[in-house]
């Protein structure tokens, strides 16, 4: 149950709002950064591509374990503990990325990071729609759909072009990216601190069980069908996030940090404009328009890959981005409009667990691919899965309209 508690000397509502926003940028800012930092840490310590999917898969396992096993408790114990809780892990993090350089400390570090994001991404949004029918009980959706799936997106695409940018104009580029954000995080730590809490912890608290992955939530046909378009959109940004910047330093001869940082911020900058400035729309109106710039992208991008067109390929991160953008904000909409207060954060779990398989699952398979054919022809066989995946969508969302 989300009621509103409020002790003396913390934030409004509208404050509390703004700055779990800012907390969620911060966070999942963090959590990108080491990609366009990839290549450099290929060069320390010699390993391969697939070794850099490893290094993701590893990240997006802690995500999934953080997920099943703690990704829904705030809807009893409470969101800010929770968001408290992921914060202190990825300052844990931070710790380790500094302290070294090698392999091994990367592994741990990224598992630790996903540990945090996985606590975090389903408990900062259902906070901030907490938050905003505190602030606007009778209020439109629409603040909160954007500013929660742009906090998200928007943070995983400054990441990358923060650490790219000091990476390749500043001092220490495998240490001095993590310090900055990491100074960020323990803003947000004491940020978050001051927001009110929106969960009336219950007088006797649930037996604990681990996430259950459920479609039960009013909708079932309908919950399938965003769990579908979540998978389908981190998918790509899965990609964009892994093997693109070694394919933009090696394949295309471009080892600019700054610039492998910049193409993914123009990939999850687009899928946040794209977010902001489709907010008008009806929902079915957006969920299509994200399938067919998704799709539309996938295959620029397949041109843009066989051909070798660095231009190319950039627009293609932009259209891919901005068609995945909408579909997420789309599944995110619809997912909390669905599911009851008392389950709203079990429910944003279960679509972010079902989404950060996808964002494992494709680039983990295109690592695997890359030890036998080139990375172009893997990127390839990518764009082909991807456009069978939004087929299934679109074909799923069909469906729903059908029953309704």
């Amino acid at each position: 149950m989300s009621t509103l508690t409020r002790p003396a000397r913390t934030a409004t509502p509208a404050a509390g709002f703004w700055a779990v926003a800012a907390v969620f940028v911060t966070a999942m800012a963090f959590s990108t950064v080491p990609t366009p930092l990839y290549p450099l840490y290929q060069a320390h310590d010699g390993f391969s591509t697939f070794t850099v999917t490893v290094v993701f898969a590893v990240y997006a396992v802690g995500v999934l374990v953080s997920l099943l096993l703690a990704g829904h408790v705030s809807d009893w114990v409470g969101r800010r503990q929770v968001i408290a809780a992921a914060l202190s892990l990825e300052l844990l993090a931070t710790a380790l990325f500094l302290a070294g350089t090698s392999l091994p400390v990367l592994l741990v570090a990224r598992l630790v990071t996903g540990l945090g994001v996985g606590m975090l991404s389903a408990t900062a949004t259902a906070y901030l729609h907490d938050l905003h029918r505190a602030h606007r009980p009778d209020g439109s959706p629409q603040r909160f759909e954007i500013v929660s799936t742009a906090a998200n997106i928007g943070g995983l695409g400054l990441g990358p072009l923060l650490a790219g940018l000091l990476a390749q104009y500043a001092v220490a580029p495998l240490r001095l990216p993590y310090a900055v954000v990491g100074v960020l995080l323990l803003l947000g730590l004491v940020t978050v601190a001051l927001v009110p809490e929106t969960v009336t912890k219950p007088e006797t608290r649930p037996a604990y069980r681990p996430q259950r992955v459920s479609a039960d939530h009013g909708d079932r046909a309908g919950y399938l069908a965003a769990s579908a378009a979540g998978f389908a959109s981190f998918a790509v940004f899965g990609l964009f996030t892994s093997l693109a910047p070694g394919f933009v330093g090696g394949t295309l001869h471009h080892p600019s940090r700054a610039l492998a940082g910049l193409i993914v911020f123009v990939v999850f900058g687009a899928a946040a404009a794209a977010q902001v400035s489709t907010g008008t729309l009806a929902p079915r109106v957006r969920r299509d328009a994200g399938l067919v710039a998704q799709a539309a992208g996938v295959i620029v991008l397949a041109v843009a890959v066989r051909t070798a067109n660095l231009a190319l390929f950039v627009v293609a991160g932009a259209v891919v981005g901005a068609g995945a953008g909408m579909l997420f904000k789309s599944a995110v909409g619809a997912v909390a409009a669905m599911a009851a207060p008392a389950r709203r954060g079990e429910a944003l779990a279960g679509l972010f667990l079902v989404s950060y398989v996808g964002l494992a699952l494709m680039p983990v398979g295109l690592g695997v691919a890359t030890l036998y054919v080139t990375t172009a022809t893997a990127l390839t066989w990518f764009a082909g899965v991807v456009l069978a995946l939004l087929a299934g969508v679109a074909l799923l969302g069909r469906r729903v309209r059908a029953a309704h």
